[in-house]
């Protein structure tokens, strides 16, 4: 069977047309033939396999693995849910974004969520009843498969039952804007077969988003300053619709379908005044800025995984989609009265886009560990017809990336250790360029248990990241007089090499954790202004800097006074260095505090939840950018199988996000953008969810997605 699965799988690399990944395959294919071989002098029951080994903690109920937390849940907390996105909250690291109404990690970063090893959406997590939730695995250093794609990962174990059916209704709408969130979903259970239906859509409509720029540079020995003050009117409406189809024959075989359509349209239209200077010369300008984009995505997700014999499962994953992306942007600036032109841009662009992800993996039991090995390739193909200032071409890109990797977990007495090690391989090609390289990307986890309440772990890891498809575009756009960005086909992959030390500890009032982390990335992609020979002013471009490093504390945890939901004071701290050396030599740093704070409180059917942080500017390229405030306070009250909710954003300010270059920069850039539609919004939500019996959750465990839509 395995070997079947095999020659599938190459030939659908080969009608792909994707000889040069073949090796790799039959490398994988060779590992997975002598397992099953070895498998067959191999008496050892499965019972005696031990993982990574946990610390167990009775009074939080929390168990403490090297790689991650595992929390089960009292029967107060489980009669108090509604659904398993209601337990999410109350893990430490974990709350509810009220501005997307969606779980996210309190120490930033992407995070993935999973349902029985398979991604979950967040209508997914609402379908699962409280009561069919076992346990909940908090991963805050995600194995092979999964540390591509998320800082974090969250995977719910449910239990495996085979009648009945759920569904529910949310929508929580602002009252004096245009902001509205909105979901339905469904499942339905018979047998062995499990049928879900999902629906997400988000709206937003701001009238006044205003925009301050100041562009202030020399050029040929004159001295030229850019000051604008525009407003917009922009917003976007984002549909989500999906089915799904799973079948599950346990302790045999599993099989899943997922259709999938993404459909996302968005505009800007902008109008202001500009002053435009030129030494002692001053002139009085007016402009407009519009742009827009659309496209719908199809994606079809299949899974297939298959147990053989008592110790080895092997997994099949491919994703694919393909369809059209249209991009406009049209802006102009003129001298007032006279209506003479300083610059006019237009930019329109049409892809053709083509995606596909494949994995294919195999997990084998040892008497001392888990042996975790795959291989994955994902392949973006984008066909541009752009027209820009640089006139009209039609041109294709690739984006090819390769990962191969094994990985062994275990313990020894107190120690606890997961080793793997994996080659990666990134092929961009364009019309200017090819790019190709293999990585060797190791990764060591230690951890060691203290006290029952404490431990202490350890992790290092080494891996590329490739240069995300605006920065490797060959597109043009105007920004202001003399000023223009454009991307570069040129640039190289950076390579990240990362280091934590990681301290836990835990009782019935606090969880805590510190870690010391250094991060050191070569070949660093940074974002600056170049001289343009092209045009004649400046570019805001992309390049390989010399190296950039990052090193700190982070601080995160949670309070109960009471040692219950009564009150829960959550909070991130996280001091931070620092630095960027640029290809010229020149060296930018920054020291920041970061920080993210909440309150919440519930009693009986009521809660509360208030959100606070203070914005720090980070580095980014030539840049310091400032993170998103947050001020929220909202209110639920709950009543059988229906939750009400009120609340208020950012209360007593606009949302704002700003933006200054360093002096290392050739131009001197500030921005301030608000968006004072959002200032003290307050909104209502309501939320039905029903349940009758019970449903089949599939345990899958490969999970992919393609890349996004190519816009610029």
């Amino acid at each position: 069977m395995p070997d079947l699965i095999c020659l599938i799988f190459i030939k659908i690399i080969l009608f792909l047309n994707m000889k040069k990944v073949l090796y790799p395959v039959f490398f994988l294919c060779g590992v997975f033939v002598f397992s099953q071989k070895a498998a067959k002098n191999d008496t050892i029951g499965q019972g005696a396999t031990k993982e990574i080994q946990e610390v167990i903690l009775k009074s939080q109920r929390k168990k403490q693995f090297a790689d991650k937390s595992v929390y089960t849940f009292d029967k107060e907390a489980l009669e108090k849910a509604r659904y398993a996105k209601d337990l999410l909250q109350t893990l430490p690291e974990l709350q509810l974004d009220p501005v997307s109404n969606t779980i996210i990690s309190t120490k930033g970063g992407t995070a993935l969520f999973l349902i029985n090893g398979i991604e979950a959406t967040d209508l997914q997590i609402r379908s699962v009843a409280p009561s069919e939730v076992v346990r909940v695995e908090y991963y805050d250093i995600p194995p092979a498969r999964w540390a591509s794609r998320a800082e974090t990962v969250i995977n719910i174990i449910t239990k495996s039952n085979e009648t009945g059916y759920v569904f529910g209704v949310d929508t929580m709408s602002g009252l004096t804007t245009g902001f509205v969130n909105a979901s339905a979903y469904a499942n339905f259970t018979k047998g062995k077969n499990n049928f879900g239906l999902e629906y997400f859509f988000n709206l937003r409509d701001y009238d006044d988003r205003q925009v301050q720029s100041i562009y202030d540079y020399q050029l040929n020995g004159e001295h030229y300053r850019s000051d604008e003050n525009r407003k917009d009117h922009f917003g976007y409406t984002s549909q989500n619709i999906a089915l799904r189809y799973t079948r599950m024959v346990p302790d045999q075989y599993a099989f899943q379908a997922k259709l999938n359509m993404d459909i996302l349209s968005r505009f800007s239209k902008g109008t202001g005044e500009s002053v435009f200077t030129k030494d002692s010369f001053r002139e009085e300008h007016e402009m407009f800025k519009n742009s827009g984009s659309s496209y719908a995505i199809p994606k079809l997700d299949l899974y297939y995984s298959k147990k053989i014999g008592s110790k080895d499962e092997l997994s099949l994953n491919a994703v694919g989609s393909h369809y059209s992306t249209n991009t406009t942007e049209s802006a102009r600036e003129w001298i007032v009265p006279s209506e003479v032109s300083v610059y006019d841009n237009d930019m329109i662009l049409k892809t053709e886009q083509t995606n596909f992800v494949g994995e294919l993996a195999h997990t084998h039991d040892f008497k001392a560990g888990k042996l975790s090995s795959g291989y994955r390739i994902s392949s973006t193909a984008i066909s541009n017809d752009l027209n820009n200032l640089a006139g009209h071409s039609e041109y294709s890109v690739n984006y090819l990336e390769q990962y191969f990797y094994t990985e062994f977990s275990g313990k020894a007495d107190k120690f606890s250790y997961r080793v793997g090690a994996g080659l990666t391989n990134i092929h961009n090609k364009s019309a200017a360029n090819t790019f190709d390289e293999w990585s060797f990307t190791p990764k060591v986890i230690l951890g060691y248990q203290l006290k029952n309440n404490q431990s202490l772990r350890l992790t290092s890891s080494y891996s590329p990241t490739s240069p995300w498809s605006s920065a490797l575009s060959s597109n043009v756009v105007q920004l202001a007089p003399n000023i223009v960005q454009k991307g570069n086909p040129f640039l190289k992959s950076q390579q990240n090499f990362s280091n934590n030390l990681i301290y836990s500890f835990n009782n019935k009032k606090f969880d805590f954790n510190a870690s010391l982390f250094y991060r050191y990335t070569d070949r660093v992609i940074n974002q600056y202004y170049v001289l343009d020979d092209t045009f004649g002013g400046y570019a805001l471009t992309y390049e390989n800097g010399k190296n950039s490093q990052r090193y700190g504390i982070q601080l995160s945890g949670s309070y109960k006074p009471f040692g219950s939901s009564l009150l829960v004071i959550k909070a991130v701290l996280t001091p931070t260095s620092e630095t960027l050396r640029t290809s010229k030599g020149a060296l930018i740093k920054n020291d920041y505090l970061a920080n993210n704070f909440s309150v919440s409180s519930e009693y009986k059917s009521f809660s509360v939840q208030y959100m606070v942080n203070i914005p720090v500017y980070t580095l980014s390229g030539a840049f310091l950018n400032t993170n998103e405030n947050q001020n929220h306070f909202f209110a639920s009250y709950r009543l059988k199988s229906w939750s009400f909710t009120a609340g208020m954003y950012w209360i007593g300010m606009p949302s704002e996000y700003k933006t200054k270059s360093l002096p290392e920069s050739l131009v001197d850039y500030n921005v301030h953008t608000r968006i004072m539609n959002n200032k003290s919004m307050f909104v209502l939500g309501v939320s039905f969810d029903f349940s009758k019996g019970k449903k089949t959750e599939l345990q899958r465990k490969l999970n992919n997605e393609t890349a996004p839509a190519a816009t610029f």
